[in-house]
Formats: C-alpha cells, sequence, structure tokens
C-alpha cells in the first residue's frame, strides 16, 4: 500500500539512505536507488538542505547528512530511548524467569550496562547501571561481538595488552581466543559467560539490532551456576530471545506482540 503522504516518506527514504552510505551520493544515485523521478528527488534534496538536514557539496555534485540531522541524533541519545524501552521488558524478563537481568550497549571495547533489575531474594551483581566492564569478558559483550563484523571487533582489539591488562584468571587472553568464542555464539545462537566477572556465577545474553540490522545492545540473565543447571538453559533462552525481540520491535518502530 502507497504512502498517503508520499513526499514525508520519500524525504525520510533519502534520509535512511544517505545515514547508510560511507560517503556523500549524487542526486541522479539517489533518484536511481530509491527508483524515484529526478525531478523530485532535486525538490527533495533542495528544501532539506534549506533545512540543515543534508549538505550538498557542489564540487562532488554530491549529497550527505547535515547538521540538523546530528542534532537529531544527539536528541536521540539524551534522551536515552532504548533504556526508557527497555525497562519494562527487562522487569518482565526477571519476573518470567526469575533471575537477575539487564540490558547492555557496546561502549568503545567495554560494555556499559543502561538497565540492571534483580530478582528478589538474589545476590547483588557488579552490572548495575552504568558499570561498565571489558566486553570480552561478559554475555552481553561478547554476544553483541559476535554480531559485528570481524574487522570491527579486531579494531577494539588490536593487540595483546587489550586482554592482558583487564581482568585476571579471565577464560579469554588472547584475540584468537575470543575468535572462537565468537564464532561459537553464532552457531548456538546465544552469548554464556561462565564466570568472568563474578565467581559462580553464569550469564546468557541474546544480541538486540537496529533498523540497520546492526547490533547495538544485548539483553542478559545472570544467575548463580547451581540454581540454573545447562538442562534448564532453554527456557531461560525462550524468554531472552522474547525479551530481546520485542525490545527490537520497539527500537525499529514496529509493533511489540
Amino acid at each position: 500500500m502507497g504512502s498517503k503522504v508520499p513526499a514525508a516518506d520519500n524525504t525520510l527514504r533519502i534520509l535512511r539512505l544517505l545515514a547508510s552510505r560511507n560517503s556523500p551520493t549524487p542526486a541522479a544515485m539517489i533518484a536511481t536507488l530509491l527508483e524515484l523521478p529526478r525531478s523530485s528527488v532535486y525538490q527533495l534534496l533542495t528544501v532539506m538542505s534549506e533545512r540543515g538536514f543534508i549538505t550538498h557539496y557542489p564540487e562532488d555534485k554530491s549529497y550527505g547528512l547535515g547538521v540538523a540531522a546530528f542534532e537529531l541524533s544527539s536528541a536521540y541519545t539524551r534522551q536515552e530511548p532504548l533504556a526508557r524501552l527497555g525497562a519494562p521488558l527487562i522487569a518482565q524478563l526477571v519476573d518470567k524467569v526469575g533471575e537477575s537481568a539487564h540490558l547492555a550497549i557496546l561502549h568503545g571495547s567495554d560494555v556499559l550496562y543502561i538497565v540492571e533489575e534483580r530478582a528478589k531474594g538474589r545476590p547483588s551483581l557488579v552490572t548495575d547501571v552504568g558499570v561498565r566492564l571489558p566486553s570480552h569478558l561478559t554475555a552481553s559483550g561478547r554476544a553483541i561481538l559476535a554480531a559485528l563484523p570481524k574487522s570491527q571487533v579486531r579494531a577494539l582489539y588490536p593487540t595483546a595488552a587489550s586482554f592482558s591488562d583487564r581482568v585476571e584468571h579471565s577464560s579469554i587472553t588472547s584475540y584468537s581466543q575470543l575468535r572462537r568464542e565468537l564464532e561459537q555464539c553464532t552457531q548456538r545462537g546465544y552469548a554464556v559467560e561462565r564466570g568472568d566477572v563474578t565467581e559462580d556465577f553464569h550469564s546468557l545474553a541474546v544480541e538486540i539490532r537496529d533498523a540497520n540490522h546492526w547490533p547495538v545492545a544485548a539483553v542478559a540473565v545472570t544467575f548463580l551456576a547451581d540454581r540454573v543447571p545447562e538442562e534448564r538453559w532453554d527456557a531461560v533462552l525462550t524468554q531472552i530471545r522474547w525479551s530481546a525481540e520485542q525490545i527490537t520491535a520497539r527500537i525499529q518502530g514496529r509493533r511489540s506482540q
């Protein structure tokens, strides 16, 4: 079904296209990629340029995102939408599995915890809101790293010092070990951590992707190892995946179920 407001729809399509590209794009290519009339594209580009949402590069005869688009992105960050959208679902997850859960994002080579919900009667965790931990040590971090391009992971962990100066007795102390663990995460469809952050605690995690299929966060459940043996992991993972799917739908602007 076509849009009832085609000009608005096409404007947003152009912005999304420009946001997905690594360099400015000529108007003719925009028209071709979006299958729009060139005249319409030029008219929309003119208005968006006047409003600051795109920048025209006359020497290259191309267009890229403008300052106003950056301001929208900054406002999105300030409003902490991922934490706001995710918090109710993390609370539901805790109610369903009876164990503590959290939502984390990648920040450099660390994970930053933005939502933490402790289950009643369970020990407190170090994964409190605002805490940063090396991503390769955590299930949340491994879930996100496994979904990133290999080149991006390598850039985050360029040398042996990226591992050796972190936490003692880690199960991952080299890039080759990390690569194997991430490949196992991909094969399993989830990430696992066994005592690398806190002794006797295990965690399971699943990544969350944005509208461009980029991993932006992860949902995880943490529990005492003897409370949730591996034969019970499937039941916990079912709930983690459901929560991840609901948060994904919310940040992508789709209706959650």
